[in-house]
């Protein structure tokens, strides 16, 4: 249940840092978000400056023992906002924010410590032999924030099935994720990251890795990225089951969000090796375009009525 929407100077000044964060670092997200009313966009927000704060540790140039200790520093932050201990004085804008969002909607806070896990993973350069195994490392990093929003949608009051809406909204971060490693697998390699299945990455001959513009020799590229792309749009299937769950904002919100998703992996579906030259994106008309069509409720009338065939 949301709280009341009186909001005091500094807790306003903070969210408005966690929106500026989002809208200069976070593209897509800020899309799907802007469809939201203010106090679900503004929670949504600080959500993703707490996030992008721990993914910048993971990401910076920082010895490991020294994100490993900066990350355990984000991990007390969270405790001290769970405890109601964040003052809206506060100096860092993102505790204010977060600490206020955390009072007014009902979020799994666990689920930034399963984010911080996540990162940890990455830092510790932990590889991934099966789907599996990659799975609880998607559901740290992206199933978790999946939840975490879903705490700030709600679902309406009777949805049918709305005992499982967690669960969809953890696959539905799933298949966001699991379409950003296929973007980002020439960027990762450059980092010394792999992160699709060591097994999935034998079957088709692409065990060497990504480190050139071209696929290693001798290898199904297309077979791979084909494979990962069709496991993706089955996450997204199980995923949009939430639609029907959220009131019409929140569903234009998650509908855009996935329809941009959905249509970089029909991007990269049509060209893999794109993703070998360079990040796969869309241009903003697109983007717009997609959220137009969330907030005008085609997309997720569409789903809805896929997903209740399905259910028949």
């Amino acid at each position: 249940m949301e709280g009341p929407t009186e909001m005091s100077a500094p807790v306003q000044a903070a969210y408005s840092y966690c929106e500026a964060v989002t809208g200069q670092q976070a593209r897509n997200f800020a899309y799907g978000i802007r469809l939201l009313p203010t106090e679900k966009r503004q929670a949504m927000s600080a959500l993703y400056a707490f996030s992008r704060r721990v993914d910048d540790i993971g990401d910076g140039t920082l010895e490991p023992k020294a994100k490993e200790d900066r990350l355990e520093g984000t991990r007390d932050l969270l405790d001290r906002i769970r405890q109601d201990a964040v003052d809206e004085d506060d100096i860092d804008p993102v505790a204010v924010a977060l600490a206020d969002a955390a009072r007014r909607f009902p979020l799994p806070l666990g689920g930034l410590d399963e984010l911080i896990n996540g990162v940890l993973m990455d830092v510790r350069g932990e590889t991934y032999e099966t789907w599996d195994d990659l799975k609880v490392y998607c559901r740290c990093v992206a199933g978790a924030i999946g939840r975490l929003s879903l705490g700030v949608f709600g679902t309406q009051p009777g949805a049918r099935g709305a005992e499982r809406a967690a669960e969809y909204a953890d696959t539905l971060g799933l298949a966001l994720q699991l379409t950003n490693i296929l973007r980002d697998i020439r960027e990762d390699a450059g980092s010394g990251r792999t992160y699709l299945p060591a097994d999935d990455l034998a079957k088709f001959g692409c065990s060497a890795g990504f480190r050139t513009t071209t696929p290693p020799p001798g290898s199904d590229f297309a077979g791979l990225v084909h494979f990962e792309v069709r496991r993706a749009r089955a996450l997204f299937a199980e995923g949009y089951r939430l639609l029907p769950m959220l009131d019409r904002r929140s569903g234009a919100c998650v509908a855009a969000m996935a329809g941009i998703y959905r249509r970089l992996l029909d991007r990269i579906e049509r060209d893999p090796e794109a993703v070998l030259r360079g990040r796969v994106s869309l241009p903003g008309r697109e983007k717009a375009y997609v959220a137009v069509r969330g907030l005008s409720g085609l997309d997720a009338r569409h789903i809805t009525r896929q997903t209740l065939r399905g259910r028949s």
